[in-house]
């Protein structure tokens, strides 16, 4: 094999944005604000480019084979002599698409921030956080084990913290951050756990396999710069492994142990890609600024769980049981959230409910697949990459429209392809794109993830992704309808303009991107198992999610793109359902009901009270005590020889009587 020099040295993608952090937080930032922003952009836009460097290099260098590699990792953390963790970067087909949307997604950010977030007051700290993102979601994806992937995912919730409560003195976005970053705590403490399990068998499994087969850990360690350890995902993919994990023992109730793992980092990744129930801080996590939106909740950290199935796939695909919870999550996700987003009138959190809708997408997609029918897998991860194009798209976009309206709202809106031409065609792009309809990309993504869905017998969930494939144009087309066409609403719209050129380069790269990303022959770059045959566009099904999508728009087209009175007609004969749905079935106020009336009242106070008087009681307890001897002893150095010869005398007699006492 000759590895070119990115593929030997592919540690610098993400080692250039931390670089870029520490210069830029210490250094530049302090110094001069407009250099931070070029320092950092300038610093994404290189890892971009090493990026592309290394996909091509590595199709160089292995087409058409699939193969797993390690270029580069060195010895972190040692337990046992069967048990270590490294710090390294794997190199596959999966982790390269990852690392080319996320540094293509997050250049094109940073470089529209610059037009954006002129003038803020905190415009360097910024970037200084763009850039801990950039570097902690690279981190995530080029992990070899899945201990470096928890690290890195872990500083991704800190940076995506840090975003979201950019506007530290507004209170609603202190609130979205913290809301953030502890719902995805809790579902964490599950993908830890599943960490924990997996290591446990893991290691006693590594122990068999050095014992008995050689070969397979020479397989394993092939292509790879340090041996292989438990908590490797080559080692915890590879069949031979599999098979063991697969005889470990089962729970009450006949759950294996192999299924509680999967079930417990599912968890996790249903908290960072908000899968239903964990879905509710999306919504709120808009609060932060506009291009911090498309980054990370539209293009990069929420696909953090989707990657994590996908990196684990053959370990759920051995237990079917997990996969079918993905599955199912992911469809009921997936209409839940397009059902709200018919409703919401901010234009921020039409796009988030849309993007949990589409992630659900992704998720249903892993979840019908299997090892003998990989297409889901493909689908997934075909439909990450072209919707973070189009959703990246639609969110910058959509902060065009709000730099020049200074409003969310979109009844603020209106008349705006006239005053922004620029923003309204790309726009446009984007929202056909979503759509699903043909030449764009999501109509190829999309579709197939339905034939995967049905093509596996999944039928209920074929027919929850086709309902979807026409509520998603309509909820997308209304907002585009909404604040584009009609009548000027409001003075903001009036004088609104168009956007500075260097916010929209961006949107015009990422509109070629959101038309040509779907010809992309995504199987014969990324699969699973043996490479999928091309056999083109499966019209028996393209059709009708084609006529679904066109129904969808059509409907939009009669309720807002005229007479409005249509729509208030609407929402007043669907009265109590309507409000319902607006308010996202009240969701949040159930979580705040079980939160105030069961969890602080009975797991929260009294771990206070616990902690005030048992934990702090005992240290105070420790200081009086101290107190008091002290208080005695200073009363008993009085000064006076006359105090001491008695002290002495009677110290005498009693130790004199107790030894006569023991003499007896």
């Amino acid at each position: 094999m000759n590895e070119g020099f990115i593929l030997s040295n592919a540690w610098l993608i993400p080692a250039i944005p931390l670089i870029s952090f520490f210069l830029v937080g210490m250094f530049i930032r302090p110094a001069s604000k407009q250099a931070a922003g070029l320092v950092a952009t300038s610093a994404v836009f290189l890892s971009a480019a090493c990026a592309y460097m290394l996909a091509w290099e590595y199709y160089q260098a292995f087409a058409p084979e699939y193969q797993s590699i390690v270029p580069w990792s060195i010895e972190w953390l040692r337990y046992q002599e069967f048990l270590s963790v490294s710090v390294g970067v794997l190199v596959d087909p999966t982790s390269i698409l990852l690392m080319v949307v996320v540094t293509t997604v997050s250049s094109l950010v940073h470089l529209y921030s610059i037009g954006y977030m002129h003038g803020e007051e905190g415009y360097g700290r910024y970037f200084t956080y763009l850039n801990l993102f950039t570097f902690s979601m690279l981190g995530l994806v080029v992990a070899p084990n899945i201990m470096q992937m928890f690290v890195c995912w872990e500083l991704v919730g800190a940076s995506s913290f840090l975003l979201i409560g950019y506007y530290y003195d507004k209170p609603s976005a202190v609130s979205a951050s913290k809301k953030a970053f502890i719902v995805t705590r809790f579902a964490d403490l599950g993908f830890l756990l599943g960490i924990l399990i997996l290591g446990y068998f893991g290691y006693h499994v590594y122990g068999v396999l050095s014992d008995s087969s050689t070969s397979v850990l020479a397989e394993m360690n092939q292509y790879s710069s340090t041996a292989i350890q438990p908590f490797d995902f080559k080692f915890l993919n590879h069949p031979a492994v599999i098979a063991q994990f697969a005889d470990q023992g089962s729970l009450l109730g006949g759950i294996s142990m192999l299924t509680l793992a999967m079930v417990l980092i599912f968890a996790g990744a249903a908290g960072k890609s908000a899968m239903f129930p964990l879905h509710i801080w999306l919504p709120d996590a808009m609060e932060g600024p506009t291009p911090v939106s498309a980054l990370i909740h539209a293009a990069t950290m929420v696909v953090a769980g989707v990657y994590l199935v996908a990196r684990l796939f053959p370990v759920y695909a051995a237990s079917g049981s997990a996969l079918l919870i993905v599955a199912y999550i992911g469809a009921f996700t997936c209409l839940f959230a397009a059902v709200i987003g018919c409703t919401q009138d901010d234009i921020k959190r039409v796009l988030a409910f849309s993007t949990l809708s589409q992630l659900g997408y992704m998720m249903l997609s892993l979840g019908v697949a299997t090892m003998a029918h990989p297409l889901g897998y493909t689908a997934s991860l075909f439909h990450l990459f072209t919707h973070a194009f189009f959703k990246a798209l639609l969110f910058l976009g959509a902060g065009s429209v709000i730099h020049a309206v200074h409003s969310n709202e979109i009844w603020d809106m209106g008349g705006l392809k006239r005053k922004m031409p620029v923003t309204h065609i790309t726009f446009l792009i984007a929202t056909i794109a979503i759509a699903g309809i043909p030449p764009f990309a999501g109509f190829f993504s999309k579709d197939e993830i339905l034939a995967a869905a049905l093509g596996n017998h999944h039928q209920i969930i074929f027919g929850i992704g086709l309902l979807v494939a026409g509520l998603t144009p309509f909820y997308m087309f209304r907002i585009y309808f909404v604040t584009f066409w009609g009548p000027h609403r409001t003075e903001g719209a009036e004088h609104a303009h168009e956007s500075p050129p260097v916010m929209l380069l961006p949107l015009a790269i990422l509109a070629v991107l959101a038309v040509i990303a779907g010809f992309v022959p995504m199987a014969s770059f990324v699969h699973i198992g043996e490479p999928l045959g091309h056999h083109g566009i499966n019209w028996a099904i393209a059709i009708p999610a084609i006529l679904v999508a066109l129904t969808g728009i059509g409907v939009a087209w009669f309720l807002y793109a005229g007479n409005q009175d249509r729509v208030s007609k609407l929402v007043q004969n669907l009265g109590v359902v309507y409000r319902v749905i607006k308010d996202k079935f009240y969701i949040d106020e159930v979580y705040l009901f079980i939160t105030h009336n069961f969890i602080f009242k009975y797991i929260s106070r009294p771990i206070a009270w616990f902690d005030r008087n048992v934990v702090d009681g005992s240290m105070n307890l420790t200081g009086w005590a101290t107190r008091m001897s002290g208080w005695i002893l200073s009363h008993m150095q009085t000064g006076q020889v006359q105090t001491y010869a008695a002290w002495y005398a009677l110290s005498t007699i009693v130790v004199f009587g107790l030894l006569a006492v023991t003499l007896q």
